[in-house]
């Protein structure tokens, strides 16, 4: 330290700023083609309201330019424009075809301006693309056949223009199509059979078009089509093709006036259908649809020449809201049907309505709308005035009352609800959009929703900050990057969504950078380095920078997270970027394997042979990620056969990545879906189970201190080659507490709620009170999943609660997941018993995980000579043993009592006596 006396404050500050800008000494700059295409793309633009001036200055990924994102390929010494998001800036004039000079791009995204002009063919040499989001322009013209090049394309947005001619077959080709929206143009001619060869096909949105010709029958074959939606076009002389039956993911089939003719095909092989739409058409004869999913919330059938009578059975659909055969031939209401009060049923003028008698009074005008809408809760708070200064307002569903808040407010629309009446979905909404945004339930208000034409749900939301006055700028960019880069994806029932508008109000003032560079990462990072640069100036300790600049040889854009918390991780190895990138081929899509909200999962081949899986962190997920540390500290210092094993990180620029050992079978809730071809018995669902459940009780007992996992669900649990159970993914996880100086261990954490819907302990959702029994909540709902194969929450409906009035009712083997190969009912009886004793709403209630464990050990014990953990490795693949109605009494009577006798005595599986932390060795 003597020598550092003798550097001058203006020496001191030459070296710090010669360090972190080496990367431009370097030739760090936006490669010379891309960065003449965005001049001529800027200058086919017009922008009245200049939103792009700083798009008249510097280089255009070092300068910040307004919506453009850069990254560094390895091996290339430029860097390259990744996305150009320019959404809703009132941007007009045309797009210039040198946009496909973007070699690189991966997001573009042009919504919500006035662009007009053709959609550049140029557009199908930008391989990269994932993203191309063009809606809600005044685009003309025919769709490009070059799209069709684009093997990497999963979203595609050209609805709201007034583009023009055919869908070109050449869309046949987008492998990795998803998303297809083309709704509210002008296309014509026939919607191309050859899509039926999108295998990944989710929604295909092509109403208000003028499309004709017969339906593709062709699209029965889709994998994953879950909403087809076409109304408005004009079909004449088509039919709806019987072969649609087959359609087996399909959720909404919408052909609302498409001039259709012939009869309703049977439809009752769709086995989770929610939404049928068939209304101003020309279809005639009976309504010969006999049985529906008793998922379905709406039916809408009017204005058709349909006769005979409503089918009885329809009253009792579980989750029915709409009920609409206006407008038909019906003469006859059957005296069975009967709908609940909360089912609107609309069947004014059929014929049945001259006679008052047999209408049963359901022909009486309606004034209700099909579609309401509504506004959130009015709460009366009595409190001083906010400050005017800023856009102050208070949270209305703030537990602290009386503290002035700035919320972003955000214009959300949902383009093809599986719903009619939202007021019922409402609360799932919330949970939903909160667990994905990682907010907590009270942050977000629905200030009001309106039903528009399509019909389509627009929701003004406000996003609250947790109880500070302002989001941080580092969240306002999390959030928004999330909406806009439908990095979020809501549950199947409320389909599709637009993000209208996110509004920065009082945000704009507060932080102009995310105004000036379009919320990019490069204007934070700058910030971050200016204040590390002020800092390291003033507090002279230019010595150790030094050492740490020959130490690494080379220089990172900002500080190492596992430095700034204080990770140990000396027993994991440190990757490159480069590591990553080779062991990926450069993340190719055809290597990623798995997605979540913190970011994409690949499959990859390390240089000494080794296959693991890489979760690579989204860029909204970067700065100041406790979860990437979290994960990286525990995982660093827990072994167990039943724990996923962490081998190594990247932590350096831009880019966070954690390496894991890959399981080759993914996750559970692979295993339990409808379309697993390979479902598994139930010898192997009860050894996943105690597999995961000695996971988890290591967590509890032998870890030190004690971990909560806090995640607790079926697709954080993997399966390896030989189907062993591991519990991975522990960013939401949390110490426990430590017992104080008296030796008084605290009985629980005080914390923001985290979780996933559906897993949530109803306990620590009210009270913030975070235990161990929320793990066993958690783990309750999981293994009701392996004994129905149902998910916790779909169509609103939640596992538990199903579960629970099923068991009531006395209907239990009627959930019971039938593809099970064998399962016997005492087995299945005690499995039950337990799932719901872990599911009771109060903590006390519900065992421990040692009792889980021995219980689930006890279950394994006691199966019969021959079902060993060998032989439940090999998949089996025969005829399907269901329990038969003959036993399903036996079987019922046999839970109730087993459930009973041990819940009344509080032995057994239920002695909630805390076990010591040595009470069961996990094998």
């Amino acid at each position: 330290m003597a020598r550092s006396g003798g550097f001058t404050y203006a020496a001191i500050l030459l070296l710090v700023l010669n360090i972190f800008q080496v990367d431009v000494v370097r030739g760090q700059s936006t490669h010379p083609i891309e960065a003449n295409a965005l001049s001529a793309i800027k200058a086919r633009l017009i922008d009245p309201t200049n939103n792009l001036n700083k798009w008249n200055r510097g280089d255009p990924c070092t300068s910040n330019w307004t919506g453009v994102t850069c990254h560094k390929i390895p091996s290339d010494t430029y860097l390259h424009v990744t996305k150009l998001e320019l959404f809703k800036m009132n941007l007009s004039g045309t797009l210039a075809p040198e946009v496909g000079l973007l070699s690189q791009l991966r997001k573009l995204n042009f919504m919500w301006n006035n662009l007009t002009g053709n959609i550049p063919k140029e557009i199908g040499n930008i391989t990269t693309l994932n993203l191309m989001a063009l809606n809600g322009n005044q685009l003309s013209g025919s769709l490009p056949d070059e799209i069709g090049y684009l093997k990497k394309l999963n979203r595609l947005q050209v609805d709201q223009n007034q583009i023009s001619g055919p869908i070109p077959t050449s869309f046949a080709n987008l492998e990795s199509m998803k998303h297809l929206h083309m709704n509210n143009n002008s296309l014509s001619g026939q919607i191309p059979s050859e899509l039926s060869r999108l295998s990944k096909l989710l929604h295909l949105l092509v109403d208000t078009n003028n499309l004709s010709g017969p339906l593709p029958r062709n699209l029965a074959g889709m994998l994953s089509l879950k909403i087809f939606q076409a109304d408005n076009n004009n079909f004449s002389g088509s039919s709806i093709p019987a072969a649609y039956n087959n359609i087996r993911t399909l959720l909404k089939l919408s052909l609302r006036n498409c001039s259709l003719q012939g009869v309703i095909p049977d439809l009752s092989g769709i086995p989770e259908l929610g939404y049928l739409d068939l209304s101003w058409n020309q279809l005639r004869g009976s309504i010969a649809v006999d049985r529906l999913a008793s998922n379905i919330t709406t039916i809408i059938l009017s204005h058709n020449f349909l006769n005979g009578t409503i089918p009885a059975n329809f009253s009792g659909l579980p989750n029915l809201q709409l009920l609409n055969f206006e407008s038909n031939s019906l003469d006859t209401i059957p005296a069975a049907f009967e709908p609940p009060k909360a089912v609107i049923v609309l069947i004014s003028g059929n014929p049945v309505c001259d006679n008052p008698a047999r209408a049963k009074g359901l022909c009486q005008p309606k004034s209700v709308n099909e579609a309401p809408s509504g506004q959130g809760p009015q709460v009366n708070i009595d409190c001083a005035s906010c400050p005017t200064d800023k856009n102050y307002e208070y949270n209305p569903l703030s537990p602290i009352p009386c503290i002035c808040l700035v919320p972003l407010e955000v214009g959300f629309r949902l383009k093809s609800p599986g719903i009619s009446d939202f007021h019922s979905y409402k609360k799932a909404f919330e949970m939903d959009s909160t667990s994905l945004l990682d907010l907590s339930l009270y942050q977000l208000y629905i200030e009001r929703y309106t039903w528009e034409a399509g019909p389509r749900l627009n929701l003004h939301l406000k996003l609250f900050p947790n109880n500070t006055n302002l989001f941080t700028m580092s969240e306002v960019m999390r959030l928004r990057q999330l909406l806009a880069g439908w990095e979020i994806t809501l549950s199947d029932i409320f389909g599709p969504y637009d993000l209208l508008n996110f509004t920065l109000g009082s945000y704009a003032d507060e932080f102009p950078t995310l105004v000036s560079s379009g919320l990019k990462k490069g204007a934070l990072a700058g910030i971050l380095a200016g204040t590390i640069i002020a800092a390291i100036a003033v507090s002279v300790v230019s010595t150790f920078f030094i050492m740490r600049r020959r130490s690494k040889h080379r220089t990172v854009s900002r500080p190492s997270l596992l430095l700034r918390f204080s990770v140990k991780v000396d027993v994991v190895r440190s990757f490159t970027f480069e590591e990553m990138a080779t062991a990926t081929n450069n993340f190719d899509d055809s290597a990623e394997i798995g997605e979540g909200g913190y970011g994409k999962v690949y499959k990859g081949n390390l240089a000494d042979g080794a296959t693991v899986a890489i979760k690579r962190a989204h860029e909204h997920s970067l700065q100041g990620s406790n979860e990437f540390c979290t994960e990286i500290e525990l995982l660093s210092r827990l072994h167990h056969r039943n724990l996923v094993s962490l081998i190594g990180y990247c932590d350096e620029e831009v880019e966070q990545m954690l390496v894991y050992e890959f399981m080759p079978n993914g996750t559970l809730r692979d295993h339990l879906s409808a379309t697993c071809k390979r479902p598994l018995n139930f010898v192997q669902r009860l050894h996943i189970a105690l597999g995961a459940a000695k996971g988890i009780l290591y967590l509890h007992t032998e870890a030190d201190p004690p971990i909560f996992h806090r995640d607790v669900k079926t697709t954080n649990i993997l399966l390896d080659s030989k189907f062993v159970a591991k519990v991975a993914d522990f960013g939401l996880s949390k110490l426990a507490l430590i017992p104080d100086v008296e030796g008084t261990l605290p009985e629980h954490i005080s914390t923001v709620v985290k979780g996933t819907p559906g897993y949530l302990d109803p306990e620590y959702f009210l009270t913030n009170k975070l235990t161990e029994k929320s793990d066993v909540y958690s783990f309750g709902v999981v293994l009701l999943e392996l004994l129905t194969g149902m998910k916790p929450i779909q169509f609103g409906k939640n596992i538990v609660r199903e579960v629970k009035a099923a068991y009531q009712s006395g209907d239990v083997s009627g959930i019971i997941d039938s593809r099970m190969s064998w399962c016997p009912r005492e087995f299945a009886t005690r499995f039950l018993s337990l799932a719901l004793k872990c599911c009771q709403d109060e903590s006390d209630a519900r065992p421990y995980m040692a009792n889980i464990v021995r219980e689930l050990d006890d279950i394994r014990s006691a199966l019969p000579e021959g079902e060993d953990l060998l032989s439940v490795t090999s998949m089996e693949t025969g005829s399907l043993a269901t329990l038969t109605q003959s036993t399903s009494n036996s079987f019922i009577t046999t839970t109730r009592e087993h459930f009973d006798s041990s819940h009344a005595s509080g032995s057994g599986l239920m002695d909630n006596s805390v076990p010591s932390r040595m009470s069961v060795t996990p094998r």
